[in-house]
């Protein structure tokens, strides 16, 4: 690729993000209510920046963010060794979102679509979506993997099981030895050599990704949004909200890249809920919807 078809390569990524952050904003508003998203522009020391969205105490969502960042610069030496590179200028590029809603029958939603280069021959597109139910109904559960399912197929017939695997893999509690929530789609490093598709057809892939992210939520939250719930069920929230604090801040790599490169610590910590419980030794009786939720905490279920 000509250095100049890849700037303007690269400026299409971001145009094309900050068309999913719009769309996604604007359709959450509708879907909640009542809350407002808060934007916040932001420049980071070394280079680009980024817009960050904050929804507060909606008629649903107690804390959203949709972020999207561009930024650029020369790459830490930690970074560096991680990726096993010498190069120093980097470029990233990516839609970031996590909600926290406030009723107990909803579930929390994380996506992440993005682009990174160094150069040529290190550049690639990773991302995915997951949920993480406070409790697990099976149809919801496998309403969302069908509907990633079908995002994958319209690219490869190996997408889905290759990325519900590697989700199931990631968004593992190794302390813990459950899974995060019910998982879904996490991919990495994406490029032509290994999906055999172009790098616009990548991008198709990622805004594909990217676009499904809103009729799913959307219809969660309108399946969940008016039941009942119990106190012992909002306590319970509050203690599976902290299984997914315990994971961002130990595991998970997009954190760390944020904080290692010098990030925007509000925006890379956007994803935390506003209350979460650590309850000592909380191990819920037999039978109940909790320990019902717990058996399915673990990898390799077939939703599909």
């Amino acid at each position: 690729m000509e250095i100049e078809e890849k700037i303007m390569f690269k400026e299409e990524v971001a145009q094309r993000y900050q068309q999913i952050q719009d769309e996604i904003c604007r359709g959450l508003e509708i879907a909640d209510g009542k809350g407002k998203f808060e934007e916040e522009i932001w420049n980071r020391e070394g280079g680009g920046g980024g817009r960050t969205r904050i929804m507060q105490n909606g008629a649903i969502i107690e804390k959203g963010g949709v972020n999207f960042s561009a930024v650029h610069g020369k790459l830490p030496e930690a970074v560096k060794k991680a990726f096993n590179v010498t190069e120093d200028d980097f470029f990233a590029t990516g839609v970031s979102i996590v909600i926290h809603p406030n009723h107990p029958l909803v579930p929390i939603i994380h996506m992440n679509i993005r682009y990174f280069e160094l150069n040529e021959n290190t550049r690639w597109f990773g991302g995915g979506i997951d949920l993480t139910p406070h409790y697990v109904f099976e149809n919801d559960a496998r309403f969302f993997h069908h509907k990633l399912k079908q995002a994958c197929d319209d690219f490869s017939a190996e997408f889905y099981t290759k990325f519900k695997a590697h989700a199931d893999d990631y968004f593992y509690i190794k302390h813990r030895e459950e899974t995060r929530g019910i998982g879904g789609i996490f991919y990495d490093r994406l490029k032509p050599e290994n999906t055999n598709l172009s790098w616009t057809e990548i991008l198709d892939f990622s805004i594909n990704v990217g676009e499904t992210f809103l009729p799913i939520y959307t219809e969660l939250i309108d399946r969940n949004r008016d039941k009942e719930f119990s106190a012992l069920q909002k306590e319970w929230q509050y203690q599976r909200r902290s299984r997914y604090v315990e994971f961002n801040l130990v595991y998970d790599s997009g954190t760390k890249f944020g904080l290692e490169t010098n990030g925007r610590i509000e925006s890379i910590l956007m994803s935390l809920p506003p209350q979460a419980n650590w309850g000592y030794n909380i191990h819920p009786e037999e039978g109940t919807d909790e320990h019902k939720t717990l058996q399915f905490l673990k990898k390799g279920i077939n939703w599909v």
